[in-house]
């Protein structure tokens, strides 16, 4: 099963992707409403988990915001507003289930199987592979090729890659690939991400004709096909 955890608390968000990932589940994190926006409306969670109070973009207008779009992706909310109205205008808002903090974890992940059984997913159809283009990433072998050609990559990039091309087509930040990728909550004020992206684009797109890997100036990076 595949995730979104949407939470500016940095120690909660990392406790819940620690903790998801040991029952064997993938979780993306966002810190804002914003950034948990852009990610959520490509439709490719199984759940998404979101807190009411978030910076950038509040969670009940997030929540609205993706079912104006017709994204059904079942959504709960995991909030400290615990009342009978704060979950009343959480269920009116779009989402799916509420459960209030402080939660038990055994609770909360009984909640998001029923949600990801509800929608007719299951871990089992998780995607293994993906393909932009030429350039194929397979996560059960390692393996990467673009072309049939085989491209060599450090663990790090493969990681870097598997990320950008799970949301291949949408621009994905730099928060984002510092909290996924690296698992930092915070900006180290290193330019470990502008060494990697450099690294990865002479592996992938060197010696092609057709570029894949894209910066957006003020925005982050976007794995597409151009010539499309």
């Amino acid at each position: 099963m595949k995730l979104l955890i949407i939470e500016d608390d940095a120690a909660a968000a990392a406790y819940l992707e620690k903790a998801f990932r040991e029952v064997g589940h993938m979780a993306d994190l966002a810190a804002n409403g914003l950034d948990g926006y852009a990610l959520a409306s490509d439709g490719g969670y199984d759940v998404v988990v979101v807190d009411r109070m978030l910076p950038k973009m509040d969670g009940l207008s997030l929540i609205h915001a993706l079912r104006e779009q017709k994204i059904e992706t079942p959504i709960l909310i995991l909030s400290a507003l615990g009342q009978v109205d704060d979950r009343v205008k959480g269920l009116r808002a779009g989402a799916d289930d509420y459960l209030a903090k402080p939660y038990a974890f055994s609770e909360l992940l009984a909640r998001v199987e029923v949600l990801a059984r509800r929608r007719g997913t299951a871990s089992s159809t998780e995607e293994t592979s993906y393909q932009i283009g030429g350039l194929e990433l397979n996560r059960l072998s390692h393996r990467v090729t673009r072309d049939g050609q085989e491209i060599e990559l450090q663990p790090r990039e493969f990681r870097l890659l598997e990320y950008l091309m799970r949301h291949g087509g949408q621009v994905v930040t730099r928060t984002m690939l510092l909290e996924n990728v690296w698992d930092y909550h915070f900006d180290p004020q290193t330019n470990v991400i502008d060494v990697h992206i450099s690294r990865l684009r002479s592996k992938i797109d060197k010696g092609f004709e057709t570029p894949l890997l894209h910066t957006v100036r003020g925005a982050g990076y976007s794995i597409r096909d151009s010539a499309r």
